[in-house]
């Protein structure tokens, strides 16, 4: 996600640097701008890309407080529109609305004290390309016109800077309310006590997932996941070391989880296991995978038998409800628990037990 978001930025980049590009092309098709100017403004621009591409590259931008290089990238682009212009007076035009195009870039990240101070430096620069045209030419019609522009760009793009530094502001308070809600959110979907997805977030999930299926005929596969003699674990640990045997049982399952999966607490020492997109013979072979890991785990010594899990699991079938899916997966659970626990069942529905001895010659019980 986060090299995406690079990507789109730097994709803008790219677009603004082809809008600029592309109306000093329209100058010069209208034989305004000479095509040195074009080749020297394309130089600037790939060679702009290729340093910024570098410095990225390498990661030197990770030590900068700019970490996105806002504030170079803004410069950049004025000076790139001072050095066009100044090859070429006639690019005047451009240059005010792209600065302020420059400055809208920049507006959300850049401070208001940061980004005033490139005005003045970008205002400077002007007044230095009015100054050493006017010694080339002596043109005082071309300074007084220029001289105008430089009114109208000193009277308006400090305030722009000034109005949009509110929207900065504004901008800065939503995202906080939004990482707020977010936050609030997420709180909502987890089990206080053991951190994975709670019974409500587990079952909306399995509901959203039924439907994709029954819509796209992609596979689905659910687990259910029931701790082995937690009554006697309480017992043995009281209360508080029984909490804690479900934080170390989820965390631990949790390892073995794929991204895209959804393992939640369903109540108690039951949990369930989402598998969407999966076919039965790779969600078998994770769920078999975390009794495992569960067995092997170190757990306390006061505990002889350690810690096992009794995991049931099937397959989605087209047109069920999610009660008929669910209740096939805690049919297959029990049916461990009376097999001897610390075991994988596999429920098929009966219209399917052919597909059973095709996919899985042998039940895996342990």
């Amino acid at each position: 996600m986060a090299r995406e978001k690079e990507l789109r930025r730097w994709l803008l980049v790219a677009g603004l640097a082809a809008l600029y590009v592309t109306g000093v092309a329209g100058f010069w098709l209208l034989d305004v701008v000479d095509a040195t100017t074009l080749w020297v403004l394309a130089a600037m621009v790939v060679g702009g890309f290729a340093l910024f591409g570098l410095v990225v590259q390498l990661g030197w931008n990770g030590f900068l407080r700019d970490r996105h290089l806002k504030v170079p990238i803004v410069t950049a682009m004025l000076v790139c529109m001072t050095v066009v212009f100044y090859l070429e007076p006639v690019t005047q035009i451009l240059l005010g609305p792209f600065a302020f195009v420059a400055v809208a870039y920049g507006v959300f990240s850049i401070s208001r004290k940061v980004m005033l101070r490139l005005m003045l430096l970008a205002l400077l620069a002007y007044v230095g390309v009015m100054a050493a045209q006017y010694h080339l030419q002596q043109n005082l019609a071309l300074l007084r016109l220029q001289g105008l522009h430089l009114l109208a760009l000193a009277l308006t793009l400090p305030v722009f800077v000034l109005l949009m530094g509110r929207v900065q502001r504004l901008y800065r308070i939503l995202h906080h309310a939004n990482r707020k809600i977010k936050n609030i959110q997420e709180d909502a979907q987890r089990d206080v006590l053991t951190g994975c997805f709670n019974r409500r977030y587990a079952l909306a999930v399995l509901e959203e997932q039924k439907q994709l299926a029954d819509e796209s005929g992609i596979p689905l596969c659910l687990a259910v996941l029931d701790i082995d003699h937690f009554k006697h674990i309480n017992d043995s640990l009281g209360h508080l070391g029984g909490d804690q045997v479900l934080r170390d049982f989820g965390r631990l399952a949790q390892q073995s989880v794929r991204s895209g999966e959804v393992f939640g607490r369903y109540g108690g020492e039951e949990f369930l296991l989402i598998f969407p997109a999966t076919s039965l013979l790779p969600a078998l072979n994770i769920c078999e995978r975390i009794r495992a890991q569960i067995e092997a785990h170190a757990w306390d010594s006061r505990l002889r038998n350690g810690v096992t899990v009794s995991i049931g699991v099937t397959h989605y079938v087209l047109g069920e409800s999610v009660m008929e899916f669910f209740s096939r997966a805690d049919t297959a659970m029990y049916l461990a628990k009376e097999g001897g626990r610390n075991q994988v069942v596999v429920e098929e529905p009966v219209s399917h037990a052919d597909s059973l001895s095709s996919e899985f010659p042998q039940q895996r019980n342990r």
